[in-house]
This record gives structure tokens, C-alpha cells and sequence, in this order.
């Protein structure tokens, strides 16, 4: 297999104004003067800063990820906003399945499979949630939890173009820690996985995202089939953001 270009994702979530994530670009631009970065960069801001930031994220050779959106077209959904929206203001990925839209919002494996459907036939590359949850964890079903979402997920998957981020949900603001052995298996399990669903699964990138910081990140990525890191807090400062990036 041929070794896949590592890509470090931040996750904003619901923080930041234009204004803050104006100032955060500026601030990341600085910071790679004369900085060699061999990782792609991807950035998720809320909605109402995309269309906001896409000229200064693309200045500076960093991709635009959505947090969420719908799977239909077009219509009466009120609050909803469809794939080509994204398109239409220059976003390139997004993300379906997130743990925190599953968990706080309920969302399902059939829906998520047709919002993975939806992003790849809209033109743009989903990077698709899974990750077990603290009781799962501890109850020996990791594995066939993420199995289960893969596999539902994915079925159907129409196109070739997907990224996979592992989070264990189990380690987020829970006081349990991950290792980055547990990140290892988990993603070489996942990696079984696509290549036999998929003809060309050694080529999906998976990432990890169980509280990915500065100080974990470049053992994290040295992990066999750890393609990147899908960040969340540490993504709100530009300076941790970068010495991820360059870890």
C-alpha cells in the first residue's frame, strides 16, 4: 500500500465569530511563513463563517469543511442546508456522523448513510464519524460497534473519494484517557475493513480524533493507519493548531 498524505482536521464546533475566525487565519497565515507543511489542513467553522472564510483559508492552501448538512436537495427544511449550498461557497468536505450529532441529536445510521450518499454525489468528500461510547468500550464491543456503523453507513457508498475519522467517544471529557495503542487497533481494524468493502480501501485516509492536542499528536501519527487527526479544542487556538500540524 502506498502511504497515504496525512491530513489534520479542526473542528470549531460551535465557537468563534467571523470576526474571531478572521483573526485565527491571519494569525495561521503568520505562522506558516517559511514553515514546510507536508500535511493537508482542513478547517470547520459554523455555517455562518464559511463563506466568510473560504478566500483566506484558500490564500493559505487550507480545504473548508462543513460540520453537517442535509441529505435532500431541496425544499421545505426549515433550517437545513443542502450539499450543494456547501459547493456552491466553496466547501469541499464534510463532515457526516459527527459523535456529538449522533448522541445529541440522534442521528441514525440510515440517515447518515444517506448524508454520506448525498456528499459524495453532490461532488463533495464526506469524512464519515464512528467511534463507541464508554459503556461500549467497556463492554468488549468496540469493535463490533464501529463495525456495525461502518457497515451501515456505508452501504451503497457511490463514489471513491472518503475519509474515515475514528473517535472514541469514550475519551472525550470523560477523565479516560486513549492511548495510542488503542488508536493503532482501532484503526487497523477499520482499515480491514474498507478493504474488503471497497476495492479501493487502502486509499481512504482514516483519521483519529479522540482529544488529539500538541502534546500527543506526533505519537498519535506515527501509528500504523493513523492517516490524521480530526481536532477539536485544540483547533481553537491557531498556535496549537500549528504545532499540530507541524508535529
Amino acid at each position: 500500500m502506498s502511504e497515504l498524505p496525512q491530513i489534520i482536521a479542526g473542528n470549531w464546533k460551535m465557537n468563534m465569530t467571523l470576526t474571531q475566525g478572521r483573526k485565527f487565519i491571519d494569525t495561521l497565515a503568520s505562522g506558516l511563513v517559511g514553515k514546510k507543511l507536508a500535511r493537508k489542513l482542513l478547517l470547520a467553522p459554523n455555517f455562518t463563517l464559511l463563506s466568510g472564510l473560504v478566500q483566506g483559508c484558500a490564500d493559505i492552501g487550507i480545504g473548508l469543511l462543513a460540520q453537517n448538512c442535509a441529505f435532500q436537495d431541496a425544499g421545505a427544511f426549515t433550517g437545513e442546508t443542502s450539499v450543494a449550498m456547501l459547493k456552491d461557497v466553496g466547501v469541499g468536505y464534510v463532515l457526516v456522523g459527527h459523535s456529538e450529532r449522533r448522541q445529541l441529536f440522534g442521528e441514525s445510521d440510515d440517515l447518515l448513510r444517506r448524508k454520506a450518499q448525498a456528499v459524495s454525489g453532490g461532488g463533495l468528500v464526506p469524512i464519515f464519524c464512528v467511534g463507541e461510547t464508554l459503556d461500549q468500550r467497556q463492554g468488549g464491543e468496540a469493535f463490533e460497534i464501529v463495525t456495525k456503523q461502518l457497515r451501515s453507513g456505508l452501504d451503497g457508498f457511490p463514489g471513491e473519494k472518503l475519509i474515515i475519522a475514528y473517535e472514541p467517544v469514550w475519551a472525550i471529557g470523560t477523565g479516560q484517557t486513549a492511548t495510542a495503542e488503542d488508536a493503532r487497533s482501532m484503526h487497523v481494524h477499520i482499515r480491514k475493513f474498507l478493504e474488503v468493502q471497497f476495492p479501493w480501501g487502502e486509499m481512504v485516509p482514516i483519521l483519529y480524533g479522540g482529544s488529539a492536542k500538541p502534546e500527543n499528536a506526533t505519537e498519535l501519527l506515527a501509528q500504523p493507519e493513523v492517516n490524521g487527526l480530526l481536532v477539536g479544542g485544540a483547533s481553537l487556538d491557531p498556535e496549537s493548531f500549528l504545532q499540530i500540524a507541524l508535529a
